[in-house]
């Protein structure tokens, strides 16, 4: 017999494109505590990046992410990422691991925990990798998939995220609002 309740999923409560997006407070790697407020009052566009240690989608677009945030950080644009996922059914995931990752892998941009994944479920993420780009204002103008391929950065057809945040720079429509992310599931807590 079924109590007739569903299963409430982080896209039951996400915030769609054109909304603002969830404010955030988040410890990172870096031993800070990071506002969303404070990104929006220093950059033109924020990148707001689900992320995961383990991913192995993740890892692939690493390289992609770290140029992305190159290419454009001096344009008032700053990528920040944020991992929410179960640390306690998957261990790789926690702080300290966080911590070890971001100084592997040499980001180049801001690591952040969401320890009670608030952050990730109001968002609505999905996947990671899951990107949600944000104007000054904090209204998200594209979410989705960081480009078409993860497996091959050399046959690339679509460069999704790049292309969001120079239309959204130029003050241009970004025609692509919207794709659909690909990557592993959020590992969200039981």
């Amino acid at each position: 017999m079924q109590s007739g309740r569903t299963k409430m999923t982080s896209m039951d409560i996400s915030t769609p494109i054109g909304r603002y997006a969830p404010d955030f407070e988040l410890p990172g790697t870096d031993h800070s505590v990071h506002h969303l407020t404070r990104y929006l009052e220093k950059f033109r566009s924020v990148g707001v990046v689900m992320m995961s240690n383990r991913s192995p989608c993740v890892r692939l677009y690493l390289d992609r992410l770290k140029q992305i945030q190159a290419d454009f950080q001096d344009q008032e644009f700053t990528l920040v990422a944020i991992n929410g996922n179960d640390d306690q059914r998957y261990p790789e995931e926690g702080f300290e691991a966080m911590k070890a990752f971001a100084a592997e892998h040499q980001l180049n941009f801001p690591y952040l925990r969401d320890l009670t994944q608030d952050v990730m479920r109001s968002f609505g993420a999905e996947r990671t990798p899951e990107v949600y780009l944000l104007d000054r204002p904090s209204i998200i103008r594209y979410r989705g998939a960081i480009d078409d391929n993860p497996q091959n950065p050399q046959d690339i057809h679509a460069h999704y995220l790049r292309e969001a945040i120079a239309q959204l720079l130029a003050e241009q429509e970004i025609p692509v609002s919207s794709t659909p992310p690909v990557g592993c599931s959020v590992k969200w807590r039981m």
